[in-house]
């Protein structure tokens, strides 16, 4: 049984904090160019996909992942280049596809579309989207960009954007369609949507126990069963948060100081409790979601996860917060080298 290994990253861009202390932030642009590097290095040893997501705001330096994807395509060869995720709600479905086909052209059939709703929703108000149509814009986007995806002639019809009639959308992917999935940090919402349609789904697990998505996962399968869709041709991934060094102590005490200055933010945006060390070592055990030791460690941890869900793909999320670009250097070659062969093996006869 083959499973894919990847990252995914947010391009995270803030003061730099590590257990010496703190730093101050790069630019967007060098982030960028090193986001371009990290590509390269996950292709270079071996990793099957990397995904990178969209934001707007500061802490965040890519903004549209199809550029930054295309510049990475042409220095790698095998690597599957995915968004993760386009915020598909705010965005058009229509010029959505016409970036995602043209890096499949560029990258020689290698784009992948993992589309979500949008955690983020910064770009709601920048864009003149209604949150009130949250739901909406999303339910009405992804029919249309599946049409889209099948179709070189479009007629559509739709409350939020305006008709499409026998229109064609260029340019076309060379052989086939564009690989499209939803990503979801849970809701039964997008379980039920994507079964419904029957897409792949990706579940962000960055907290709790990941065994706990498994009621997520039967609800997702049930459902596209129920619509007629074969199960057993809808992969199914996770990503989740993690670092490798090469011991567990010597992850641990690296990875936290990023981890807590990234969560801090947000916790202060959402209402959520601030991280503190009893969080993180909770998290990095065994029925946590961090994914942070040593490459035996994750390893393992990557190994229940995907027995336990039944997941084809598994993502690690690296950096969360801002680290030094050298040390997120470090974890992509470790996953590859080390992480990803245990992996392999483990299954190889499964």
């Amino acid at each position: 049984m083959k499973i894919e290994i990847g990252l995914t990253s947010f391009a995270d861009n803030s003061e730099i904090f590590t257990d010496k202390g703190k730093t101050s932030a790069i630019s967007n642009a060098q982030r960028i160019r090193n986001i371009i590097e990290e590509i390269e290095i996950a292709d270079d040893y071996g990793l099957d996909v990397y995904g990178l997501g969209e934001h707007h705001r500061p802490d965040y330096a890519v903004s549209d992942p199809v550029t930054v994807l295309a510049a990475a395509s042409r220095n790698t060869k095998q690597i599957k280049l995915s968004s993760a995720v386009t915020v598909l709600s705010s965005d058009d479905p229509v010029r959505v596809y016409e970036r995602f086909s043209t890096l499949n052209a560029i990258s020689n059939g290698r784009a992948e579309i993992m589309v979500g709703r949008g955690s983020f929703i910064e770009s709601f108000p920048l864009f003149g989207y209604n949150l009130n149509d949250y739901e909406q814009l999303f339910n009405e986007k992804i029919e249309l960009l599946m049409q889209i995806n099948q179709n070189e002639i479009v007629n559509w019809t739709g409350q939020l954007r305006p008709n499409i009639q026998n229109l064609g959308v260029y340019p076309r992917v060379e052989h086939g369609i564009l690989p499209i999935s939803i990503a979801t940090g849970g809701t039964p919402e997008s379980s039920l949507k994507a079964g419904a349609l029957g897409l792949p789904i990706t579940y962000a697990i960055i907290g709790g126990d990941p065994k706990r998505f498994r009621r997520n996962i039967d609800m997702y399968k049930s459902i596209a069963e129920s619509y007629g869709h074969d199960v057993k041709e809808l992969p199914i991934a996770t990503h989740s948060w993690g670092y490798i060094a090469e011991t567990d102590e010597q992850a641990f005490r690296e990875f936290f100081p990023s981890v807590k200055a990234s969560h801090d933010v947000l916790a202060k945006e959402r209402g959520w409790p601030l991280y503190d060390e009893n969080s993180f070592i909770r998290e990095a055990g065994p029925n946590g979601a961090l994914y942070v030791g040593s490459p035996e460690t994750v390893a393992n941890k990557i190994i229940e996860t995907v027995e336990t869900l039944g997941l084809s793909r598994f993502m690690l999320h690296t950096p969360v917060g801002s680290m030094p670009h050298e040390h997120t250097i470090n974890t992509i070659k470790l996953l590859g080298e080390r992480v990803k062969p245990i992996v392999d093996k483990y299954f190889e006869n499964k």
